[in-house]
């Protein structure tokens, strides 16, 4: 990381100008260079939904264990079925939980059911709809090729073999696999601890009745939410007002987590105090600003072994900071690839201006024409406007300096699919 002490981006030595703002892309890169991979748990298998794998998870055990019918017959020998019809004698049951013990000898063969184990010698599934018993013998009238409807030992996987790798987020498919593999528990990556702080004069907590000068803090309950839909524990240390000691005093309670995000305090206003305080604290910068709308505040640094990402407070600029910048930082920690999010192509319903130096991010809904994805941004796109984010489908991504794109456009979009949900 940058070893600097200076909260302002440092002067070009040249021209003596600030230099340009940092990119997006930038960012994310440093932001997820600067967390650590957390340590790994064993968890029993209720609990390992959504969880990722900390290492390749191989078979116990091979599935099926041994060869096994896939459907209701007679299971018999391919020479003894050559010249159909032909009669056989049968001479047991095979049932799934309940093999036949014995072999199959010369005309004969045995009831069989889906999920049995098929005796010794057979090679062939006669399907019951192909055969009729007659006076204690079984006519077979038809049968398919050799083999067919018998299902292998080890024909899904085999006992070793790799089942799921090592950085998986693991689904519900993926719990039936794990059962399946004869494991109970599975080693998996701990849940990163984020801890959270709200800052700002203006906020009283969710069901507080605000004051003339006072507003809800929305991000507190937000960020939480989103941090646990992507895998980490959140830890609330609720809202600090404006005073530099106050916030640093809270600071400190941030030891042990594995990133502090705090919301709020990270523009140049005399009232932003989040970073005076951060420095009581010996915090070294990684950077400050990007040149990103909403959110072009954003500081990322380090106290001491803490990540630490100092976001904007207004409630849009800091869901999609969190996005975009909280999120790879999360998937980096439990050794996630990609740990970006991806983005998908659109075509713009409505025409949109030239955009300036920064990168927008426009909240929008989605719809379908054809076989397209049409994105319609919101008209107005304010970063304290929280109610057009809940309502947009998707953030329509303006790279630096794009011409005024045409209705009919592509354009690239990232969903806001916080609840990520996966079957």
């Amino acid at each position: 990381m940058t070893n600097t002490t200076s909260l302002q981006p440092p002067l070009d030595a040249k021209s003596g100008m600030k230099p340009k703002l940092l990119s997006v892309h930038e960012a994310q890169s440093r932001i997820m260079t600067g967390v650590r991979v957390v340590s790994s748990e064993q968890v029993d298998l209720s609990r390992a939904l959504g969880r990722v794998c900390s290492g390749d998870i191989r078979a116990a055990l091979s599935h099926p264990p041994a060869a096994v019918s896939a459907m209701d017959g007679y299971a018999c020998r391919s020479k003894d079925v050559m010249d159909l019809p032909a009669r056989l004698r049968s001479i047991g049951v095979s049932r799934a939980g309940e093999r036949f013990q014995g072999h199959l000898s010369d005309a004969t063969c045995v009831r069989i059911f889906t999920g049995a184990v098929v005796p010794e010698g057979a090679d062939v599934i006669a399907l019951q709809e192909d055969a009729v018993e007659i006076e204690g013998e079984v006519e077979i009238r038809d049968v398919p090729p050799v083999g067919r409807h018998i299902r292998r030992a080890g024909l899904d996987f085999a006992a070793g073999e790799v089942c799921l790798k090592a950085g998986r987020e693991i689904t519900a498919r993926d719990i039936g696999l794990l059962a399946a593999c004869g494991h109970a528990r599975v080693s998996v990556r701990r849940r990163p601890i984020v801890a959270i702080l709200s800052t700002g004069d203006e906020l009283v907590p969710p069901g507080d009745e605000p004051g003339p000068d006072q507003i809800v803090c929305s991000n507190g309950a937000a960020l939480a939410a989103a941090v646990t839909t992507w895998g980490a524990a959140p830890v609330d240390l609720g809202i600090v007002p404006d005073k530099v000691e106050e916030i640093a005093a809270v600071v400190e309670q941030a030891r042990g987590a594995d990133i502090l995000v705090t919301t709020g305090g990270a523009s140049a206003g005399d009232h932003d105090l989040v970073r005076a305080s951060l420095a009581r604290h010996e915090f070294v910068p990684d950077f400050w600003r990007i040149a990103m709308r909403p959110g072009k505040p954003l500081m990322f640094g380090r106290l001491g072994e803490l990540p630490v990402l100092v976001m904007p407070g207004n409630p849009v600029s800091t869901l999609v900071c969190a996005l975009l910048f909280l999120r790879p930082a999360l998937r980096a920690m439990l050794n996630v690839t990609p740990a970006i999010p991806g983005f998908e192509k659109a075509i713009l319903g409505v025409p949109m201006p030239e955009n300036d130096q920064r990168e927008d991010y426009v909240r929008a809904r989605l719809g379908l024409a054809g076989s397209n994805i049409v994105a319609l941004p919101f008209p107005a796109q304010d970063s304290a406007m929280l109610r057009t984010l809940a309502e947009a489908d998707a953030l329509i991504r303006r790279p630096p300096f794009a011409p005024p794109a045409t209705l009919g456009a592509e354009v690239e979009i990232i969903r806001l699919d916080l609840s990520a949900g996966r079957f």
